[in-house]
């Protein structure tokens, strides 16, 4: 049974990276997980409150199955954690369509599945929360990562409509847009190229993606302290609707909004002319 102080965690993809360290800091923690992998295996240690069950996100069935088995476990999902994902880097112009709605598959229409089937559990107990764990790139894209980006703009779309739409019901949403953090994510492991590089954009795309790839162990971020900040930031009692991770995301994060406002001001007579007169 689950007693008062702890709380009830599914989390996507519990084999490597974030996911994987949020299950770790979380068991640390006497909470309560009910992990993810796509076989239903793991080896994270074994622990009564650990639980691992088998899903593909593309398979909105399956989606539903699980989460409802999830559910039926402890009786309720405080904290439903979409971070199944992977990236796919290149130039846009290269963009191989077949990949990209793979990706799409994962990133964005496997975690809308997931929503979609909590969400009625949680409006039934008027509380929990989800956790969508997006990337900087979605806040701030860069050059080679432009479908990666817009599989988690798509996200970060929805997810901000959502957010409007759940709070009256006691449903909370955050949004975890991490920098470059050492998990495995720069591996063929999560990462796909896109088809044959053009000698056009190897100083723009191509650079950027090599600069990735020799980033792979290098990366500043620790996920161990990115996990603990994720928990820390959903049992806060007021959880943020955006949560930044890394120096390097903030960075980008504080020039995407320079520019952003620059050019606010540099069109504002233009934007404001275009209405009907009053």
């Amino acid at each position: 049974m689950v007693n008062d102080t702890q709380q009830v965690w599914f989390i996507t993809g519990v084999s490597r990276g974030f996911g994987r360290e949020l299950a770790r800091t979380l068991l640390d923690q006497g909470q309560v997980v009910i992990g993810t992998t796509r076989d239903g295996q793991s080896d994270l240690p074994a622990d009564g409150r650990l639980h691992i069950l088998p899903l593909d996100v593309t398979d909105a069935a399956q989606v539903k199955e699980t989460v409802a088995k999830a559910h039926a476990l402890h009786g309720r999902l405080d904290v439903v954690v979409n971070n199944a994902g992977y990236g796919l880097l290149g130039a846009v112009e290269d963009a191989d369509t077949t990949a990209t709605r793979q990706m799409f598959e994962v990133n964005f229409f496997g975690a809308l599945a997931v929503m979609q089937a909590a969400l009625p559990l949680m409006r039934a107990r008027r509380s929990g929360h989800i956790v969508n764990i997006t990337s900087i790139a979605g806040l701030a894209p860069g050059v080679g990562s432009g479908l990666y980006a817009a599989s988690k703009f798509a996200l970060e779309g929805v997810s901000l409509s959502l957010a409007q739409e759940v709070a009256p019901l006691g449903i909370g949403i955050t949004l975890v847009e991490p920098g470059a953090f050492r998990t495995d994510f720069l591996t063929d492991h999560s990462l796909r190229l896109t088809g044959a590089p053009i000698a056009d954009y190897a100083a723009t795309a191509g650079a950027a993606v090599a600069r990735l790839q020799a980033l792979n162990g290098r990366q500043p971020g620790d996920p161990v302290l990115a996990a603990r900040a994720i928990v820390a930031a959903v049992r806060s009692p007021n959880p943020p609707l955006h949560l930044v991770l890394g120096t390097d995301a903030w960075n980008r994060v504080q020039a995407r909004q320079e520019a952003f406002t620059a050019n606010l001001a540099d069109w504002r007579t233009v934007t404001l002319g275009t209405d009907f007169p009053a």
